[in-house]
């Protein structure tokens, strides 16, 4: 079975065809686990299956490093509109994809047949609680979060997968692991969440840490992005063009009635896995 490696900023991913659909959801799930171990295996934040799709041009299933599956991936999704361009799955430079989300429309710069930037439709963010989701009614914005007996000031939102925005004043500083971790399992979050923690450089610029849910500190996030640049809006902290600084790289959002994310997607290297005797 041959994969590709990828990055999106350091947001790494094992890519692997399966439209043949020889690798179930129980195997994948697996297999994810067993692919993610860095220095035991390839080593990634998750593995992107490519999968058919009877709605879109291709669908995209995502399995976290510990195997649960996602929703819906930023930089992810940028590396599988690559990979399926430069693989002829879908050659265009505007691409839709179904994702657990909902279908996700993708637009690729593409140079000399490969493909530099993927610029992603992410939709417009979900505030109600029931459908972020989260315990109560109605919204969580710039409301106190309790943990170990410290409170933080959070807007909670979904941009096809649940976020928890927390904005700082140094984020360089702050204990993202301890912190990161309580909020994720937090009761308040029946299907976990990831955790933004933000630091307003200007109205166009903010610095970002993320702990993705499943994951851990990650060097990018996506939709955590996203939500941080939507979040800001409600509070009136950014603007509609943000340039988002995380620990691997920069992204371009862009917010007015929709979310407009703009990043690069790498490829790594090709390998193949072999099947373990028995």
């Amino acid at each position: 079975m041959k994969f590709w490696k990828m990055h999106g900023l350091g947001n790494d991913y094992v890519v692997i065809d399966n439209r043949n659909e020889k690798i179930s959801a129980a195997e994948a799930a697996e297999l994810a686990l067993k692919l993610c171990k860095r220095r035991f295996s390839v080593g990634a934040d998750g593995v992107l299956f490519v999968s058919n799709s009877t709605v879109a041009d291709v669908k995209m299933r995502i399995f976290n490093a510990d195997g649960s599956e996602a929703e819906m991936c930023g930089n992810g999704i940028r590396c599988f509109a690559k990979y399926c361009y430069e693989n002829n799955i879908a050659r265009k430079s505007e691409v839709v994809v179904e994702t657990l989300a909902g279908n996700k429309r993708a637009w690729l710069t593409v140079e000399n047949g490969l493909v530099q930037t993927v610029t992603v439709d992410m939709g417009v963010p979900v505030l109600e609680r029931s459908k972020i989701p989260m315990t109560g009614q109605g919204r969580f914005v710039n409301e106190e979060l309790h943990v170990d007996g410290e409170a933080y000031k959070a807007t909670c939102l979904s941009v096809g997968n649940p976020h928890c925005v927390i904005f700082v004043d140094a984020v360089d500083d702050f204990p993202v692991e301890r912190v990161g971790s309580k909020i994720e399992n937090h009761p308040l979050f029946p299907k976990r969440t990831n955790v933004e923690f933000a630091q307003v450089l200007s109205e166009n610029e903010v610095k970002l840490r993320v702990w993705e849910r499943g994951c851990g500190e990650t060097l990018a996030c996506g939709t955590g992005a996203c939500a941080t640049v939507a979040a800001g809006n409600l509070l009136e902290k950014l603007g509609g063009e943000v340039r988002v600084h995380l620990l691997g790289g920069d992204l371009e959002v862009e917010y007015a009635d929709r979310l407009l994310m703009n990043g690069a997607a790498e490829k790594v290297f090709e390998g193949t896995l072999f099947k373990e005797k028995e």
